[in-house]
């Protein structure tokens, strides 16, 4: 698996994650589980359906000469 997501979107995914699960356990909501992904997600850099769709928000890394 290739990382397609970026520094600053995982950072994003795992912090708006953890507000989710957070909300979901609250609330007593499934809503939880979405937030499972997120964090998911955001922690191995890689989102299957940015991969469907071709999408990379990954910094090209450029060959130092």
């Amino acid at each position: 698996m290739k990382q397609n997501v970026g520094g600053v979107e995982r950072a994003i995914r795992v912090i708006l994650g953890l507000a989710v699960i957070g909300a979901g356990v609250m609330y007593g909501s499934w809503w939880g589980a979405i937030g499972a992904v997120l964090v998911f997600t955001g922690m191995i850099g890689w989102c299957p359906p940015y991969a469907m769709f071709g999408i990379n928000t990954c910094k090209a890394k450029t060959a130092q000469q």
